[in-house]
């Protein structure tokens, strides 16, 4: 699965999805802050992993995309790696790919 991490997605998060066998680019390697990260994502086939929650469930609403996985803020790293790592395990790649997911 080809992963694209939005600006506010920490860099261990990165770690994990790649040692998972997954592709992973960070959006601040390629797009500007204001560029239209949604568009970019399914235009390169990517699922993009986000902690912005409310901007990207809006913006699925209206465009299309491969996938949206919404990291939800926990008290450490290494609960959000466990929350993603778990949904990843439990949904796979069909279970992400076209959907909004929360980890």
């Amino acid at each position: 699965m080809k992963v694209l991490l939005d600006h506010d997605v920490p860099d261990d998060l990165s770690y994990l999805i790649k040692q998972l066998g997954h592709e992973v680019t960070l959006l601040r390697d390629t797009l500007p802050w204001d560029s239209p990260v949604l568009h970019f994502a399914h235009e390169t086939g990517r699922v993009l992993l986000t902690c912005n929650r409310d901007d990207f469930l809006r913006l699925a609403e209206s465009l299309p995309h491969h996938g949206i996985i919404i990291v939800i803020r926990r008290r450490t790293r290494a609960d959000e790696k466990v929350a993603l790592f778990s949904l990843l395990e439990r949904t796979g790649e069909s279970g992400i790919n076209g959907n909004i997911n929360f980890a």
